[in-house]
């Protein structure tokens, strides 16, 4: 028997987790931190890496009393954090400044330049995640400070680092950016690092997207890891505060979504929609294979022997929340009586672009829409058709990567919603026309109490600790009459989303698209009722 530390960190707080390898979660400890906004720039979002160290400790003190575990009895600690969540530090590892969380927003410029130049030169890292790279990634907010930073802070720049690996660095009491660790799935996803063009871009095409960037690559050094790898030993300091034995094992971190679908069982041939506010889509291969659009394919960014490929929806539970807020209400009370719904009742078809497309079309310049209103309409008639709407996306993405060679045997529906919204899983089944599972209980925080588990030499790998420690599956089966409504729903869907999502799409006939709403909703009513 032994007992190890997991710690998630999220947008507001961090979650530690203390996993028993025979008896599993022994309990579990949230401390809050502030993220910080301006009214005046909706773009801006902020963090403090003392406030989330803080945080650290309150919850693992927190969870040791909880549980009256002795803390000389934790044999290792595992993190993951958000992503592209990234700190400017100096040459002691100090920080310049705040966090750029991964939800700020104000990189928008730098990254068109870089996407616009890296086609221009025919860079083929661009490919590789999606084919656009993101405002939300490392580059473009480590650009944008450059260009935004006070001449003395610049000329104090020793790095920049990701949060996953500036937890593990203070942690393991890193005080030299040429000591640091990277993990390979927050550069590989996030920073355009891949093996197989021998890592990063270049210097001179950095150069050309500003000349800011010179030198900068080379400062961007230390080791480039998975997460089967040491980060350190826990520096005494923190085991001091923190209550915990010195010296203990630290692995390689890596970002919440991806180690949230190691803890809901994730295995070459699943799929793991991670589904909160927005939802990340993890998958895993064994070949490492160009997928158009995808956010990122990198060697060993989840499980350190297979391929990660991660895609996603911009927004979700978001969308949820704000047509719940619309009409005065929360999503809990305008849920009510959801689960009566037939499906394509409602005769409105909507489409999830509310805050962009990350995948496949990876466009943030897209809005929100919704076809096929009339007079009577409600909001909770919206709000089914936005579940909805979210599962053909989500089956967007996924025909695109098993036209790539990615296989979807099995689709997993982790993250907060699925936990209490019976109603989402059962279309979601039905859309995707494949069992949809989903964790009996919380995984969250249970992929970094996984790989502290295999850090500590209890478990021989991760597929093991898995097969001990995860949480048995509810199942919910497509129902083939529905399933069947969907098939024409999804036709629509499709054809309106490439549409009026690409830019430079074909001409397309869209004069049957409301009719046929109008003829499915009717059809839905007679057929169920």
């Amino acid at each position: 028997m032994a007992i190890v530390a997991g710690a998630d960190f999220g947008t507001l707080s961090v979650r530690v987790t203390l996993l028993d390898s025979e008896k599993g979660r022994l309990g579990t400890a949230v401390a809050e931190y502030p993220l910080h906004r301006r009214r005046e720039d909706p773009d801006y979002a902020t963090q403090s890496h003392d406030d989330q160290m803080e945080a650290l400790v309150r919850a693992t003190r927190q969870v040791l009393e909880q549980t009256g575990t002795r803390g000389e009895d934790v044999a290792a600690m595992a993190l993951d954090t958000t992503g592209s969540s990234v700190l400017m530090v100096d040459d002691a590892m100090q920080p310049i400044g705040p966090y750029y969380l991964w939800c700020d927003h104000r990189a928008h410029r730098e990254a068109r330049e870089i996407t616009e130049l890296a086609h221009a030169t025919g860079l083929e890292a661009i490919e590789w995640c999606g084919g656009v790279y993101s405002h939300e990634w490392g580059w473009a907010k480590l650009l944008h400070w450059l260009r935004n930073a006070a001449p003395e802070e610049r000329s104090r720049f020793g790095t920049a680092i990701e949060n996953c690996d500036m937890v593990a660095a203070t942690l393991t009491g890193v005080t030299d950016p040429a000591q640091i660790k990277r993990s390979v799935c927050a550069m590989g996803h996030k920073w355009m690092w891949n093996p197989k063009w021998g890592g990063m871009p270049s210097e001179e095409f950095l150069v050309k997207v500003d000349p800011l960037l010179a030198g900068i690559r080379e400062k961007i050094g230390g080791e480039y890891l998975t997460s089967d790898h040491i980060y350190g030993g826990l520096h005494p300091r923190w085991a001091d505060r923190m209550g915990l034995k010195a010296g203990i094992p630290i692995p390689v971190g890596a970002f919440d979504a991806h180690w949230d679908a190691l803890g809901a069982g994730c295995k070459e041939g699943d799929v793991v929609n991670v589904v909160g506010t927005s939802t990340c889509i993890i998958a895993m291969a064994e070949k490492t294979q160009l997928v158009p659009g995808v956010c990122g394919v990198v060697p060993g960014s989840v499980d350190p022997h297979l391929t990660g490929i991660e895609a996603g929806l911009s927004a979700v539970g978001d969308i949820f929340e704000a047509i719940a807020r619309r009409a005065g209400k929360n999503v809990k009370e305008l849920a009510q009586g959801l689960e009566s719904y037939r499906a394509g009742q409602t005769g409105l078809l909507r489409l999830s672009w509310d805050n962009g497309d990350r995948t496949v079309l990876v466009n943030p310049e897209l809005g929100g829409m919704t076809l096929g209103w009339n007079l009577i309409h409600t909001a909770q008639d919206e709000l089914h058709a936005a579940i909805e709407g979210t599962a053909f996306h989500t089956r967007i993405i996924l025909e695109r990567m098993e036209e790539y060679g990615v296989p979807v045997e099995r689709v997993i529906n982790g993250g907060g919603i699925p936990q209490n919204n019976a109603t989402l899983n059962q279309i979601y089944a039905n859309v995707l026309n494949k069992p949809v599972l989903v964790p009996d209980g919380v995984p969250t925080s249970l992929g970094s109490g996984i790989i502290a588990l295999v850090a500590a030499g209890v478990y021989p790998s991760i597929e093991a600790a898995q097969a001990a420690l995860c949480l048995p599956f509810k199942t919910y089966m497509p129902e083939a009459k529905v399933a069947d409504v969907y098939e024409r729903l999804y036709a629509l869907y499709r054809k309106v989303y490439f549409a009026f999502g690409r830019p430079d799409a074909s001409a397309a006939v869209l004069g049957d698209v409301l009719p046929q709403l109008r003829e499915i909703a009717r059809e839905s009513l007679e057929q169920f009722s």
